[in-house]
């Protein structure tokens, strides 16, 4: 085994169950997700158990709509020491939402994750990364909130999602007032001039290990760095009910699920993990976290 790198890295989990993801979207319409199986409290109790054993806190951006069926969940993952965030209500993609039922969703999910934990929540991470060119205009929500933090751009071109072009590092961004908002990007790797995603999520089941191991190094070590990983609870349950859905859909979901604990496992062990508040503080982009 490698020595662990020293730079401290953002673990970031986005608290979803399998019938929320995006993918699947147009498969489970949303007046059933009541109906569904619930999966998300033991596999997020699964990702709380691997942490705990590493000494690991990561930050959790927790769906509203989880957070009101679950509140207990979001109490044991705050008392463990994790940092709350909030991951919007509906996990509805921004750029299709109108700017008055973002704003309504987005204030709904933060005071709900206040009131379960008793203390501000100060990171926001849009469904599926949805903040595009075209849904600039929730950055002004997201202040408007009261959030110091982001971390919904991803720098890459993508069917869904992205911002080609966007700053790699953490820094800040604008919104169109005007006004700036700490945003910590979703992790790209340089190589030969191209954006590979290495961040976490579907490109960490898909892609081979050793590419994302490498690409990770190369953001701490050639970019000096620290970069975000992220993933969901339901890539540790492989056995989640299987979806009829089209194919893309379904290799984007399901591919590698029963090998996702393992990677992680792994990769905890070969880097150096915290909570996206403490590595923004650490770079002086938010002030001395407190909790």
């Amino acid at each position: 085994m490698r020595p662990r790198a020293e730079t401290l890295n953002a673990m970031t989990v986005d608290v979803e169950d399998y019938f929320h993801v995006s993918a699947l979207a147009g498969s489970i319409a949303r007046d059933r997700w009541d109906s569904m199986e619930y999966r998300a409290e033991a596999s997020t109790g699964r990702l709380l158990e691997l942490f705990a054993e590493r000494a690991i806190h990561a930050t959790f951006f927790v769906l509203g709509w989880v957070a009101e069926r679950s509140p207990g969940l979001v109490r044991r993952i705050a008392a463990a020491g994790h940092e709350i965030a909030c991951h919007g209500q509906s996990h509805e993609l921004v750029y299709r939402q109108a700017p008055a039922v973002f704003r309504e969703e987005t204030l709904r999910s933060k005071a709900c994750l206040e009131d379960l934990i008793g203390s501000p929540v100060r990171g926001y991470r849009a469904a599926s990364y949805s903040i595009t060119r075209e849904s600039l205009w929730a950055l002004d929500v997201i202040l408007d909130a009261g959030f110091t933090y982001d971390s919904s751009v991803f720098p890459i071109r993508h069917d869904v999602y992205g911002l080609p072009g966007a700053p790699l590092r953490p820094g800040r961004i604008a919104a169109p007032s005007g006004r700036t908002l700490v945003e910590f990007p979703l992790s790209v790797a340089e190589v030969f001039g191209m954006r590979l995603p290495v961040a976490g999520g579907g490109y960490f089941r898909l892609l081979p290990y050793a590419v994302t191991r490498a690409g990770l190094r190369r953001v701490n070590r050639k970019a000096r760095s620290p970069f975000v990983f992220y993933l969901h609870p339901w890539e540790v349950d492989p056995g989640q009910p299987r979806i009829a859905a089209p194919f893309k859909s379904r290799f984007r979901h399901y591919t590698n699920l029963d090998v996702c604990e393992a990677r992680l496992v792994r990769l905890l062990s070969e880097f150096r993990f915290g909570r996206m508040d403490r590595v923004l503080t650490g770079l002086d982009l938010l002030g001395t976290v407190r909790s």
